[in-house]
């Protein structure tokens, strides 16, 4: 392979910062340690949305361990029940007569899968590069810089140092490895490759090594994905070998690695590509290329996106400790920047395991060490996937939600089959869960996956997607998408004997069960399944009326809309979760799923639905906060949208903490962050840093209550600081928000679409440069921020309901033109 990877060189970035007070000083967006990754926690992630790797930073041995997005186990497949149709009836009989056990047990032997509960997402390899003689290595330096996307790993042997530079190439798609000496002739290594399972490796030539073979049998489904990485080594100066699987280099001055990788996956349904032929395209288009031109282009690539949203909340004298330590001490500290950094690192592992073209984020993003990872990596649909997106558009990334469009395209046209199968209904169904291979059964047993409601969830993120970009050609492209869910839905829906309200059945409140009867969670009518199903066919309503299509289908959905259960406050003045009164104020279940009207909702509101509001909040301080980690960052958007900023910060000090040892990285509820910063369930889970970057954004702007929601919950641990790059619905940006002592002083609104642009604040605003700021009346006129009315709740009468007054703050309307920005002040 001909190779200009030395035509132009790299340049070292260490941080450094140097603030001595809590204020403004830049600080770098980097993670740094003074040890080498121990375990796969430790490692710093790097990814172009298509090939991920996990760089541990050993100097004598050290490991990147490498993933492909469409390494999965198994083959195309479907796991349909075809016995679910006939049992159907008899499984609701027993529902509505009381008997939840004798009707889980029939679903479980009628209902769930029978064939497959879904493939796991699995390691494609590690590479190894050993170096001898580097054991006592000293002044060692780890670093990730999420503003370049580049990790660094820089030593001293002697007199000599060294330096390793990695990056996930978003151009070339290739992994870039540069290994430096700062004395000539001083670098030799050699370069070795494994997997936990059977793979061909071999080595081509002198300088390259090879790696490949086909992914696990699982279930009753063949392995059926054929994968290769190529890795070519390329020194300068010295020699380089190849022996017994191994690459050598001796005494060169400098080396790049490039390693290139493919599958034989063409889509959800079909395979036949060339693994071979992918892989090294890539490699031969990658190697021509100058390697700091390689460098440049990749941090130009994704500084595009990742440039858009800035956040400063101060920097105090703790940027200058390792990550490590500053996780240890920030619950007991002052350390506002690491919250800062831990928001920018949700934004830099979402752009880094979500790119069009490629597959969503997985329960562990990108990134899978094992064959048999935790819930297998695959796709968690009753709360897990959806929170991975939650920041996509509020922090400037629309773009990294453009697959999981995709997926819910593709998981439409598979749930088809499914609803027609297993219920006899048109339209699409989606349970709890997925893979690459769009399954849409229920898996895991119907504790668990009894719930057909995954795709009605889903569907609300391709509708919230319309009201951020106002694109009614995107609409269009998505509506059939909408309309077959709600379509299930029309057909699915069964009357409740005792009240006429038509409801899921079979379903489950994610997870949980009541108390009354702790073994069985199958039930009908949960709250989750009333509020999803209320917001699908409000959206399908919605869209099909403005693109003025279907007024007959429209009609049906708003008749059906009227007979759907009303939300109820329960005897404890809480929420309830089911549609009886089953809720126990003991009950600290990790799953909130009665909090959806909430967040990510907007059902409830402090000022339309004020009852139901104060009920919520209850179902929520029963909960309790000590949770999984992807819990805890659900509850610190829940506290956001109570505008409760003190209890969201609460929650993210016991969210930023050291993982309890003692649990050995195993299952537990403890929360925590992991010393790469890395969500802990444990074990890993992504959503939790999604769910925490959306969670500060939450904080610190919201738009899905009729209007811009300026720091709704600031917290006092955050008295001065600024943002820019959200975005708003309506097409708005908040291209600069600046606070003083917990007040605005200064608010830049960018407006991409034009219309009505309402923005709410707790304190008074004045406008400057023309900005004409008038007090706002009745609802908003912008059809972005249209608001559907929902049904009164029902209220037992032994609640004690005082809603407890909620200030209305300041509401402003501007009418706004595209492209233009407008500017406020505070008073």
């Amino acid at each position: 392979m001909r190779s200009r990877v030395f035509a132009c060189g790299f340049m070292l970035v260490l941080s450094a910062a140097a603030p001595t007070e809590r204020g403004r000083a830049e600080a770098p967006l980097v993670l740094r340690y003074e040890q080498p990754a121990g375990v796969w926690t430790e490692a710093l992630p790097l990814g172009n949305g298509r090939l991920g790797a996990m760089v541990f930073g050993n100097p004598s041995h050290e490991r990147i361990q490498l993933n492909e997005s469409t390494v999965w186990a198994g083959g195309p497949c479907r796991n349909d029940n075809p016995d679910a149709l006939q049992a159907l009836p008899e499984v609701r009989r027993l529902i509505f007569s009381g008997d939840p056990g004798a009707a889980q047990a029939l679903a479980n032997e009628t209902m769930v899968s029978k064939t497959t509960h879904g493939m796991p997402y699995q390691i494609l390899g590690n590479l190894y590069l050993s170096f001898p003689g580097h054991e006592q290595a000293v002044d060692y330096r780890r670093e990730l810089d999420i503003g370049r996307a580049v990790a660094t790993t820089g030593y001293r042997v002697g007199e000599t140092t060294y330096t390793r530079e990695v990056f996930a190439s978003f151009p070339d798609d290739v992994l870039f490895i540069r290994l430096t000496a700062d004395r000539p002739g001083k670098l030799s290594f050699s370069v070795s490759m494994d997997r936990p399972s059977a793979a061909d490796i071999r080595t081509e030539g002198r300088d390259r090594l090879v790696i490949s073979g086909t992914t696990s049998d699982w279930e009753t489904i063949p392995g059926q994905v054929r994968f290769e990485a190529l890795v070519q080594v390329v020194p300068r100066n010295g020699s380089v070998e190849a022996e017994d699987r191994t690459i050598h280099v001796r005494r060169a001055d400098e080396a790049v690695i490039l390693v290139s990788m493919g599958t034989n996956v063409l889509s959800y349904r079909e395979l036949g590509g060339d693994p071979h032929a992918a892989a090294a395209e890539r490699l031969s288009r990658a190697g021509a290329k100058e390697t700091g031109a390689a460098l440049a282009d990749h941090v130009e690539a994704y500084r595009k996106w990742f440039s858009r949203v800035t956040l400063d909340l101060g920097v105090t004298d703790a940027v200058n400790l390792p990550t490590d330590k500053r996780i240890e001490q920030f619950s007991r500290g002052d350390d506002p920047h690491l919250a800062a950094l831990v928001f920018q690192f949700g934004r830099y592992l979402l752009i880094s395991s979500s790119r069009p073209g490629g597959q969503p984020a997985t329960l562990q993003g990108l990134w899978n060490d094992q064959l048999a990872p935790p819930w297998d990596s695959k796709y968690t649909v009753n709360i897990n996937t959806e929170m991975n997106y939650w920041p996509a558009e509020t922090t400037a990334l629309p773009e990294t939600a453009e697959p999981l469009v995709q997926m819910v395209r593709e998981l439409s046209e598979a749930g088809r089959q499914t609803a027609k199968t297993m219920y006899g209904a048109d339209g699409w169904v989606l349970h709890h869960n997925t893979d690459l291979w769009r399954i849409t059964g229920p898996v895991d047993g119907a504790f668990w996956g009894m719930w057909p409601s995954g795709g009605a969830w889903l569907c609300q993120h391709l509708w919230q997607k319309y009201l951020f970009n106002g694109d009614l050609e995107y609409l269009r492209s998505v509506y059939p998408i909408l309309k077959g869910a709600a379509e299930f839905y029309l057909g699915f829906l069964v009357e409740e004997p005792s009240r006429g309200w038509l409801v899921v059945c079979p379903s489950i409140s994610p997870e949980n069960a009541p108390s009354v009867h702790p073994q069985y969670s199958i039930t009908a009518g949960a709250t989750l399944d009333n509020q999803l199903v209320f917001d699908l066919l409000t959206a399908t309503a919605r869209s099909a009326r403005l693109l003025n299509t279907d007024p007959a289908f429209v009609r049906e959905l708003e008749s059906t809309l009227k007979r759907l259960p009303p939300m109820q406050i329960g005897r404890h003045g809480q929420l309830q979760e089911w549609l009886e009164d089953w809720d126990n104020p003991g009950d600290h279940h990790r799953h909130v799923s009665h909090l959806y009207g909430v967040f990510p909702g907007n059902q409830i509101s402090p000022y339309r639905t004020p009852e139901l509001f104060d009920a919520g909040r209850t179902s929520l301080l029963h909960r309790g906060d000590p949770s999984t980690g992807w819990s805890m960052n659900w509850k610190i958007n829940l506290w956001a949208h109570f505008l409760d900023g003190d209890h969201a910060y609460k929650l993210i000090t016991e969210q930023i903490k050291p993982v309890d040892r003692r649990t050995g990285g195993g299952f537990t509820g403890s929360g925590g962050t992991y010393p790469n910063l890395f969500d802990a369930h444990p074990p890993f889970q992504i959503d939790g840093n999604f769910g925490f970057t959306s969670g500060v954004t939450e904080m610190l702007m919201q738009s899905d209550d009729g209007a811009i929601h300026v720091l709704p919950a600031l917290p006092r641990a955050w008295p001065q600081g600024n943002v820019s790059g959200l975005r708003a619905r309506g097409g708005f940006e908040i291209a600069v928000m600046e606070w003083k002592e917990g007040r605005i002083t200064r608010l830049r609104i960018r407006s991409t679409l034009g219309g009505n642009c309402r923005i709410r604040s707790q304190f008074p605003l004045k406008g400057e440069s023309r900005t004409r700021l008038r007090a706002a009346r009745g609802k908003n006129p912008n059809p972005l921020y249209w608001i559907p009315e929902g049904k009164r709740p029902l209220i037992s009468k032994a609640a004690r309901i005082e809603p407890r007054p909620v200030p209305e703050g300041y509401l402003y309307d501007v009418e706004t033109t595209p492209g233009r920005t407008y500017e406020f002040s505070g008073i």
